[in-house]
């Protein structure tokens, strides 16, 4: 994890979609239904779910769009969902995964495929692309609103909860912790008092890639276009922001 700090590809995808109101509603959606899906639908007793509710509220989204990320998640109303990641090449050869939860697997494919090829990318064969991912429990602890923490007092709380790692960034402390420990790190750590800025298990990319200014607009582009398919829960890319 050394010298990596997904806080910082965090806010360039933010920067980029703030002003895209239907992208917010769209990631908290995929949080919701993330969260809700390895937790449990009920915020009382989901943590991590509760606190992307928080988050929902905070940004105003609408409560029927939250039930119906809850309901997604849970399989409420007879819906039955598959998850489904693919794989693919974007410029640069960029390496490219998308998580997907679909009711019909050839619409989706067929939509994703077809978002590849307009971009100059290609979609993979399952596995072409995963390995150069690791699936890592991420939190984030807003410095700013925390400023009488020290990097020792995270460090030391995040390794005695079960964290992995602690990277210090100006803006945030970063914990990193294997996928299977998220909920543990993060129960321990909230009941310790901690309150964090962003907390998910995601996918980190081992080796990002440094990509010129026109290939990023056009991976930038793919990402767009991938994000605004309603089956798609989460892109993630090798390329370092």
């Amino acid at each position: 994890m050394s010298g990596h700090s997904k806080w910082h590809n965090i806010q360039g995808r933010k920067n980029a979609q703030d002003a895209k109101r239907g992208k917010i509603f769209q990631k908290l959606a995929h949080d919701l239904y993330v969260a809700a899906k390895a937790g449990g639908a009920d915020p009382d007793l989901n943590a991590s779910l509760r606190l992307v509710v928080d988050k929902a509220k905070a940004a105003n989204m609408p409560k029927d769009n939250i039930q119906r990320a809850l309901d997604k998640a849970s399989g409420a109303g007879g819906q039955k969902f598959e998850e489904v990641t693919y794989e693919g090449y974007g410029t640069a050869g960029v390496a490219v995964l998308v998580e997907t939860s679909t009711d019909n697997i050839n619409r989706t494919v067929s939509s994703i495929r077809n978002s590849f090829k307009h971009y100059g990318g290609a979609l993979g064969t399952s596995g072409s692309v995963a390995f150069q991912f690791d699936r890592k429990g991420y939190l984030a602890i807003d410095r700013e609103a925390f400023p009488d923490l020290d990097e020792d007092t995270v460090l030391e709380a995040a390794l005695e909860a079960g964290a992995e790692d602690v990277q210090t960034q100006d803006e945030v402390f970063e914990i990193y912790t294997e996928s299977g420990d998220f909920q543990t790190v993060e129960a321990s750590l909230t009941e310790a008092g901690y309150i964090f800025e962003d907390a998910e298990v995601t996918m980190i990319a081992q080796n990002p890639m440094v990509i010129s200014d026109e290939d990023r607009e056009k991976l930038d582009r793919l990402v767009d276009e991938l994000e605004e398919n309603e089956d798609v829960l989460a892109v993630y890319t090798t390329a370092d922001e």
